[in-house]
């Protein structure tokens, strides 16, 4: 009797061995498949990098209206310095809209060379004026103590009346000619003013 309770008790034993060893082999072939593609696709995905997942692309449909744009990339193409090329560009425009400047620049240094050559001029004349007239005053002083000298001497002059009279002559004819060469000079400087503000000359360098 003992016997046969331990005969049934292994059969009961070793059904159930059996039976556990089915539920594992039935669970392992199940495994291996999955485990194998998450290799390959790992693999896959190190090998081929377009196989990652692709970013978001946002146009207008998807564009976020309440939150704030995080631009991310590298700055925009400019020079070594740093600076933009939009701003470079900016100021590349502003020299090229400042060179036609140059022709006015050079204009205005040929009105200002013009301008200081009619200055010279007058300054010539004018100190030409204040010669003709220190040769006048001086014609006239000479004859004033000529004349003087020779009338304060009632002899000397009746002694001398033809040769006085000569010399009386002469110096009054230097004193018409040095007045004539004094008005002729004046009156060149009027007319050389009038001409350099005809000219554009302003009048701070005419007068």
């Amino acid at each position: 009797m003992k016997n046969i309770k331990y005969l049934g008790l292994g059969f009961i034993i070793a059904l159930s061995t059996v039976a556990l060893s089915s539920v594992a082999a039935a669970q392992t072939p199940s495994s291996t498949p999955d485990q194998s593609s998450l290799g390959d696709y790992a693999r896959k995905v190190r090998k081929d990098p377009s196989a990652k997942a692709k970013p978001k692309v946002f146009d207008n449909d998807n564009l976020p209206t309440n939150d704030k744009l995080s631009v991310v990339g590298p700055p925009p193409a400019g020079d070594a310095s740093g600076t933009p090329a939009a701003a470079d560009n900016k100021d590349k425009d502003k020299d090229a809209a400042a060179k036609p400047a140059a022709p006015a620049d050079d204009e205005q240094a040929k009105k200002k060379a013009v301008w200081k050559g009619w200055q010279d001029k007058l300054t010539s004349q004018k100190d030409a004026i204040d010669l003709a007239s220190r040769e006048l005053d001086v014609t006239q002083r000479e004859y004033q103590l000529r004349a003087a000298a020779m009338y304060a001497d009632v002899g000397n002059r009746m002694r001398n009346s033809t040769q006085w009279d000569k010399e009386e002559a002469d110096y009054k004819q230097k004193i018409v000619d040095k007045q004539k060469a004094l008005d002729d000079a004046k009156q060149k400087l009027d007319d050389m003013k009038e001409d350099a503000r005809k000219a554009g000359v302003p009048s701070a360098m005419v007068d």
